[in-house]
């Protein structure tokens, strides 16, 4: 059995000062696959993971305290790849893939476009080139995992009150369709293979007690390829955790 959390941390650094460290001995993921952790490896206690006996990639951004992503595993991968070929994205840090014996694991973390119009285009031409990358990924792996924020609520059912959200990135029409078409390449939603009930979110927002009032939104998930659905045993929200705006996810496997 392997369990495999996502968890995009809002900053590692600021995230350690909350506990997180505390929460992960606690937890001990097979592997975790991190998101927006704003900070190369000096700039705070990244020898906690290898004391602890983990292997660790750490793909920070170009600019500094800006996104980045990490995976860290007990088992070393016998190889991974950093980035999906296209400098302007890679120079952000958001895709790691790592091939393991049994399965190839993709953490992933789509930008935002909430800034405005130049990076919600950023993010639909990032969205664009990822689709072909996994795409081709799919043809190659025989069992395929994807982890990570993908910074989009899929259905109606992912966000409070989508009707109130429908001009809003993370629930554009475009991004939800990108959506259709990116599971359609042969991937599933492992959460809601376990829960199609509504309510269960992933990020809320830090202002007006959001999370207090549970209007949130579900961006943040765990996708398999369709030859890897026999290895699904189970896949979660950890909505006990505050070390960020976001929660973990998790999912367990058989392989």
């Amino acid at each position: 059995m392997i369990e495999i959390y996502s968890y995009n941390l809002n900053g590692i650094r600021s995230a350690i000062n909350k506990g997180f460290f505390d929460w992960f001995k606690g937890v001990m993921p097979d592997i975790i696959c991190l998101q927006e952790v704003r900070a190369t490896p000096d700039q705070f206690n990244s020898s906690f993971f290898n004391d602890l006996g983990y292997y660790c990639i750490w793909y920070p951004a170009k600019k500094s305290g800006y996104s980045g992503t990490a995976m860290i595993s007990k088992k070393k991968p016998i190889n991974y790849r950093l980035g999906i070929g296209e400098k302007k994205f890679d120079e952000e840090g958001r895709v790691i893939t790592a091939f393991f014996d049994n399965y190839t694991l993709l953490c992933v973390y789509v930008p935002s476009g909430t800034t405005g119009d130049i990076r919600q285009s950023f993010k639909m031409e990032f969205l664009s080139c990822f689709y072909d990358y996994v795409k081709n990924l799919i043809k190659s792996e025989k069992h395929l995992i994807i982890s990570g924020d993908f910074n989009i609520c899929h259905k109606p059912i992912d966000i409070n009150n989508p009707e109130k959200h429908e001009n809003v990135s993370g629930f554009l029409p475009e991004e939800r369709e990108w959506f259709d078409n990116f599971v359609n390449l042969g991937l599933i939603d492992t959460f809601r293979v376990f829960n199609k009930e509504p309510n269960n979110y992933t990020w809320w927002s830090y202002r007006q007690k959001a999370r207090e009032k549970n209007l949130g939104w579900r961006i943040d998930y765990h996708l398999i390829n369709e030859n890897s659905l026999n290895n699904l045993v189970d896949a979660k929200i950890i909505n006990t955790t505050y070390h960020s705006d976001h929660v973990p996810i998790y999912v367990k496997m058989n392989f």
